[in-house]
């Protein structure tokens, strides 16, 4: 699915909806993080028009999906807990290169963007076909088909805007890459954990 190299395993499944109030706080807090980063990408590229309406649509979508999942815990009777540190989104901010043109930049905070939407995506189906509350697995239905659409949105934008990158070579070296890291997860009441 969307050329990630491990898929979660289902019973990741059961570790969330063990815990649905954290699982709930973690979502929120990735809505909001996916939101911040389109629109430090529109902030830093604001020369490309398209790039900026389309991005801009994506920040107002991922803060309308932090307030669905805010209403959900409230309606649950949960706390919005504190903001996690997302430690794979920390390690994949690693990945990205820092050491080429302002365009070779630009370029890996798409394909990073896309990562966290594939694998975001992913995680959604898998709560979606998983979790025994009927409410929720329609919800992670509806917002799995949302990710899938982000990044593609990312991955297009960085075909289009490359100038000295070999895109997909690229994007090859970040599936390899998150292949190893997700490794270390899918143990945790979070949606990368």
């Amino acid at each position: 699915m969307l050329g990630l190299k491990l898929l979660t395993d289902p019973r990741w499944a059961n570790i969330a909806e063990s815990n649905l109030e954290e699982i709930l706080t973690d979502h929120a807090w990735c809505e909001q993080k996916a939101a911040t980063n389109a629109i430090t990408l529109i902030t830093q590229n604001s020369e490309h028009m398209d790039l900026v309406e389309e991005l801009t649509a994506i920040a107002i979508e991922e803060m309308q999906h932090f307030q669905m999942v805010v209403d959900i815990i409230k309606q649950r009777g949960y706390t919005l807990g504190r903001e996690r540190k997302d430690d794979y989104v920390g390690r994949l901010v690693k990945f990205n290169r820092r050491d080429g043109s302002r365009n070779s930049a630009f370029i890996d905070r798409l394909l990073f963007a896309a990562m966290i939407e594939a694998r975001s995506c992913e995680r959604f189906r898998v709560l979606s076909q998983n979790i025994k509350d009927a409410e929720l697995a329609k919800f992670y239905h509806n917002l799995m088909v949302s990710e899938a659409g982000h990044y593609t949105t990312f991955l297009n934008f960085a075909r289009k805007y490359t100038i000295d990158i070999d895109v997909d070579k690229r994007w090859k070296e970040w599936l390899e890459f998150e292949g190893e890291l997700i490794q270390s997860y899918g143990n945790k009441q979070a949606i990368h954990g």
